[in-house]
């Protein structure tokens, strides 16, 4: 069947950037959340608890962009590293590469005839591509792509991070902390309410353990704080 005519849509198409959206926007929310709170719960006025939001939302989407491309690029170079070593050992032991890739389908349920039918059959027209996807696990599917991630968790990182320094402005100078706690933790369940959605999860699962993850790492802060700033 032609991917034309293939109508069905499956979740692990959206794995290649859902993974870095949903970590960026996440990130972006409670580290931010997490940090003005930490800064307004020391005694901060309502202008410095911005500019502390301000530089983490900077400074977040540029480590976020990094991390994410050095992570992937590590996979990148490793998926490369097997596929180039499987192109190798293609050319200089095909029958065995044939026998191997026939064991892996009668694994799976083929008997002997069958699965080096199908075995011969996909080798005789990508051979490197029969073994990526199905001795190696690697499918353009889901290979790895450093460039796409990195901006994906950059820019949902500075969409996330940009939602507490709204409550910062609007907020009364007073309640700061509060506020920002309350609207970040409904944000977050409904950040992972999508993200469990667009991946066909449960959706209260994955509002919840968003939301706890969340509310430990701004309560976290907030202790940190009062501690220092009680003591300053």
């Amino acid at each position: 069947m032609s991917r034309l005519s293939h109508s069905e849509i499956h979740m692990v198409h959206r794995i290649g950037w859902l993974r870095a959206a949903v970590l960026g926007a996440n990130d972006g929310i409670v580290s931010t959340a997490s940090l003005v709170i930490g800064v307004a719960s020391a005694g901060a006025g309502q202008t410095a608890v911005l500019v502390a939001g301000l530089a983490g939302l900077v400074a977040g989407s540029m480590s976020m962009a990094a991390g994410e491309y050095v992570s992937v690029s590590s996979q990148a170079d490793a998926e490369k590293a097997d596929l180039a070593r499987e192109a190798r050992e293609l050319r200089g032991n095909s029958q065995g590469e044939l026998d191997e890739l026939t064991q892996i389908y009668m694994e799976r349920g083929l008997d002997e005839e069958l699965a080096r039918q199908v075995a011969s059959q996909l080798m005789a027209r990508d051979a490197l591509g029969a073994h990526a996807r199905d001795e190696l696990g690697i499918s353009e599917v889901v290979a790895a792509n450093p460039v796409q991630a990195a901006i994906v968790s950059a820019l949902t990182f500075a969409a996330g991070a940009v939602m507490p320094l709204i409550v910062v402005l609007l907020a009364p100078a007073d309640h700061i902390t509060l506020v920002v706690g309350a609207i970040t933790l409904v944000a977050l369940a409904v950040l992972g309410g999508l993200g469990a959605s667009a991946g066909g999860a449960g959706v209260i699962k994955g509002a919840a353990r968003v939301m706890f993850w969340g509310a430990l790492a701004m309560a976290a802060t907030a202790v940190v704080g009062k501690i220092f700033g009680a003591n300053v």
